[in-house]
């Protein structure tokens, strides 16, 4: 059996851009396919009625503290963006749109976002700021927001959304190993003992 990941995420979610960071290795190391699932967590959260930890300040405090330590484990950079929380729904469309139309370009440039706001930190939902990190990093910002004001991409962004709800994601990042769910990127260890040990 052909062992699959799928990876549900948002770009403005500090915890996705750590399991980001991990789960290539981890499925090259099990020998399974990455298939990356971009969603738009603020759908999520209005479709399944939960919000983001930041939104309760004793636990935002304590996420942004428990996530320095696992970018520290991981050995990866990791800072807060400016303007954090980023509103990413034009980002996401182009990362919808990309996926969609260019995907030979599609890793390329999430590494570009992931690594635009949670390494470099800057503001991304500045569109400023979007095009001056897309056009560094070799891509054309225009063409970047033209595919994602494509009505098709806008409408397969939403119907992915919708559908990460309807497989039971209520919060970023969620894999998929067959039918098993695991939330947070603190769960990874569990993906890898499901890669390990398919049912």
């Amino acid at each position: 059996m052909h062992k699959t990941v799928d990876f549900y995420f948002d770009l403005g979610s500090p915890a996705s851009y750590l399991a980001w960071t991990q789960l290539p290795g981890l499925c090259d190391r099990q020998g399974a396919t990455l298939r990356y699932r971009p969603m738009l967590l603020g759908g999520v959260f209005q479709a399944t009625g939960n919000a983001s930890p930041a939104m309760i300040p004793a636990k935002g405090r304590y996420m942004f503290t428990d996530l320095a330590r696992f970018a520290a484990r991981y050995g990866v950079p990791f800072g807060m963006p400016s303007g954090f929380p980023v509103n990413t729904l034009s980002l996401m469309r182009g990362v919808m749109g990309t996926q969609m139309h260019s995907p030979e370009r599609f890793e390329a440039l999430l590494a570009t976002l992931f690594n635009g706001l949670w390494v470099q930190r800057r503001n991304l939902s500045d569109s400023a700021v979007l095009d001056e990190t897309l056009a560094q990093a070799g891509f054309d910002p225009q063409a970047f927001h033209a595919v994602g004001a494509d009505g098709e991409v806008k409408a397969a962004l939403k119907q992915a959304t919708e559908a990460a709800v309807g497989r039971g994601v209520f919060g970023a990042p969620t894999c998929f190993v067959g039918e098993a769910m695991f939330f947070g990127q603190d769960r990874l260890d569990f993906v890898e003992e499901a890669l390990s040990h398919p049912a």
